[in-house]
């Protein structure tokens, strides 16, 4: 993936042979994860070196490294803050959800309001898909993004099982239809730049739950 390293650690002497010191954590690790989001939903996850990282950061390389293990370890927190920063928008959403229907549609429009936050190139699709896409088979980050969208069909699933009590096959049918629904949307919304499919989605999404 290039650049990629390990945080040197110190030891203790003692019965329990070498410790590692605890990592610290403070304001360097919010500028150099900002960066890291800004750099790799830009420019790729391969193609973003450590070194630019750190420069827009502000912060030394050993800054890095005193508080993430490796440029992978750095991919893994990323995506993991990619993934809250898309419940966060759920979660506004949903509190504003008038009944389970309005739930489903709670998850369409977190991915719309996510494809429209401000971003320096513009939307280009799903920052946990484009990373995935990057990662070797095996990688942490990896895993990461499939519970990203294992949690999203779960979603959509227990809104649907309230929409339809003894149901569950069905709801879970449905969700699945749904999920597949959404991440074609947001990949040619990613292609186009802009949010018309994800638009086109949710009213199709409209359709399909006012038909249960």
């Amino acid at each position: 993936m290039g650049d990629v390293g390990t945080a040197k650690t110190e030891g203790n002497a003692g019965a329990g042979g070498n410790q590692p010191v605890k990592r610290r954590r403070g304001a360097a690790r919010g500028r150099i994860l900002d960066a890291a989001a800004r750099r790799f939903y830009a420019d790729g996850v391969a193609a973003t070196g450590i070194d630019t990282i750190t420069a827009e950061a502000g912060v030394a390389k050993m800054s890095l490294y005193n508080n993430f293990d490796s440029k992978a370890d750095l991919v893994r927190a990323y995506l993991e803050a990619r993934h809250e920063e898309w419940l966060g928008l759920y979660e506004r959403r949903l509190a504003a959800a008038q009944g389970p229907a309005d739930a489903v549609l709670a998850v369409f429009d977190a991915y719309a309001d996510h494809a429209g936050l401000a971003y320096e190139h513009g939307f280009r699709g799903c920052g946990l898909l484009n990373a995935a896409a990057e990662l070797p088979a095996g990688h942490e980050g990896r895993t990461v993004v499939r519970h990203h969208k294992e949690q999203v069909e779960s979603l959509l699933a227990a809104h649907l099982q309230e929409l339809l009590p003894g149901q569950e096959e069905r709801a879970e049918a449905t969700a699945e239809h749904l999920a597949f629904l959404l991440e074609g949307a947001i990949v040619r919304a990613g292609l186009e730049g802009d949010a018309v499919r994800m638009r086109r989605a949710r009213d199709l999404a409209v359709s399909l739950v006012g038909a249960l």
